[in-house]
């Protein structure tokens, strides 16, 4: 059994009554009863230090004696205690040096060197160094002395280790800073009546420069509400704008309803405009929204009148459609099919169940006369091809005229050629091309032959010929005459002549030769 369970009451401290209940032991490592809670739960992950902040060092062993816990137990537990990690991290770390000019280390960890802030007397009074001088903290009598004051000071260490973990929350963002700055104040404010030992002069800057810094935070807090309230007016304005002028001008009514429902969800999540603004632009937005509204029924009204019309004229469009379908008229009922199909569209859209029931309708009697028309034309398309086969028999028979030996018998076989042609009939349109060209190539073969038996047996050739050839005779006679008679001039104009006129008779012979 230890000291403490055999003499609870060893260990007293000024303030509170030597007969303090003993449930209060359970506590006795809680921070002071005076002291804040901290800014967030302890159940959250501690976040990291500030950068002024050193790495985590393991903690000392716990002291044997437990002393009793100076507050009651309620308000210890009124306010949790932080998470173990990060405050193990933080009360063990040494002092930095300030991180920047105008920075305010951490206290100094006072159960590094206990002695340094306080002593115990002989009768056992525990006292803390101030700037003010010695002030008595506590009793201790179930110990060494030593262990007292490392008691005392772990109690101040924990204190401070409150204000570290509310500096590095604040540092981080993550931490309130109206919170921070009230549980500072109230850890402020128990350090003149704490029951600690440690460097209470540099834990009270530590918490002026926290103080201060979460003054700038709160500041910088408003601005930023007050900005994050001014985007949030902006865009209510935004989008009551565009609900207006969804409402006077858009037609897309299922696009225009969906962006108007999205709208007002959007509109939901915009938090932070005050009641007055607010509840004004949520008139301007309702307001839209109604006229939207009036004007979709109103279109729709019109529609369904529209759609009755259309039902009526569709149903006249159907019956002549199914009239028609007995037609064996094939060329000018497919153009009135044709036409009824234009004015299918035209007519519009009818109540949906009606009108998918009258295209069935009007389908089915177009496919019933289009199908007896395919039929017809399949049997055609039949005789068609064989049409084109008795036509290509018939051109190899005609391929084979030779109008270069007897002439009048090759047009004979062609005339005979061309009226068996005519009698076969017609065939495959695409095939008309082809086939009527091998026939116009023996045609052009027989009359070209025909042509050439005409040059060659035609006697104003053969005059124009000897005329051409009786004027270079005598153009070469007066060109020897005038060489004769010295004339060189005339006989190299005479020659000049003569040549002109022997390229024409070059010309007339080789017409008549070619024939």
């Amino acid at each position: 059994m230890t000291d403490e369970q055999e003499n609870p009451q060893a260990v007293t401290e000024s303030g509170p009554s030597a007969d303090a209940p003993r449930a209060e032991v359970a506590v006795a490592t809680a921070p002071e009863a005076t002291a804040a809670p901290v800014a967030e739960p302890a159940a959250e992950p501690a976040e990291a230090p500030a950068a002024d902040l050193p790495a985590p060092v393991e903690p000392a062993a716990p002291e044997a004696h437990a002393p009793v816990a100076p507050a009651p137990v309620a308000a210890a537990e009124s306010h949790p205690a932080p998470a173990p990690d990060a405050v193990a991290a933080i009360a063990h770390a040494p002092a930095p040096a300030p991180a920047a000019e105008g920075e305010v280390p951490p206290a100094a960890l006072a159960s590094d060197n206990p002695g340094k802030w306080g002593r115990v007397d002989a009768d056992g009074t525990v006292y803390v160094t101030t700037a003010d001088g010695e002030r008595a903290v506590g009793s201790w009598q179930a110990g060494e002395p030593a262990e007292g004051l490392a008691h005392f000071a772990r109690r101040f260490d924990d204190i401070r280790t409150e204000v570290e973990l509310l500096a590095a929350r604040l540092a981080s963002g993550s931490g309130d800073p109206k919170q921070a700055a009230t549980s500072a104040k109230h850890i402020q404010e128990s350090l003149a009546e704490a029951h600690v030992v440690g460097d209470l002069a540099g834990l009270s800057a530590r918490i002026d420069h926290l103080l201060a810094k979460a003054g700038v935070a709160m500041e910088h807090a408003k601005v930023a509400r007050d900005a994050a309230r001014g985007q949030a007016v902006a865009r209510k304005q935004e989008l009551v704008a565009e609900a207006e002028q969804i409402s006077e001008e858009s037609t897309q009514w299922k696009v225009a309803g969906d962006r108007l429902r999205a709208i007002l969800d959007e509109w939901k999540t915009i938090k932070g405009v005050d009641r007055k603004t607010d509840e004004q632009l949520w008139r301007r937005f309702a307001k839209a929204r109604d006229t939207f509204s009036r004007r979709r029924g109103s279109h729709f009204a019109d529609l369904d009148r529209q759609r009755s019309t259309a039902k009526t004229r569709k149903q006249e469009l159907v019956t002549e459609a199914e009239e028609l379908s007995e037609s064996d008229d094939w060329g000018p009922t497919a153009g009135r099919f044709k036409d009824l199909m234009l004015e299918w569209k035209a007519a519009g859209r009818a109540p949906k169940d009606a009108d998918d029931a009258l295209w069935q309708r009007f389908r089915a009697a177009q496919d019933k006369f289009f199908s007896r028309r395919s039929a017809v034309f399949d049997e055609r398309d039949a005789e068609f091809a064989e049409n084109a086969k008795l036509k290509e028999e018939l051109l190899a028979e005609a391929e084979k005229i030779n109008p270069q030996g007897d002439l009048e018998a090759a047009r004979s076989a062609l005339h005979k050629v061309q009226e068996r042609w005519e009698q076969i009939g017609k065939v495959p349109r695409e095939r008309i091309r082809e086939l009527e060209g091998r026939l116009r190539a023996v045609e052009e073969k027989v009359r070209t032959a025909a042509d050439a038996q005409w040059r060659r047996t035609d006697p104003e050739a053969e005059a124009r010929a000897a005329q051409f050839r009786e004027r270079v005779e005598q153009f070469e006679a007066q060109a020897a005459k005038a060489r004769a008679a010295g004339d060189k001039r005339r006989a190299e104009q005479a020659e000049s002549q003569a040549a002109q006129w022997r390229e024409w008779l070059a010309a007339a012979e080789q017409a008549v030769a070619t024939r």
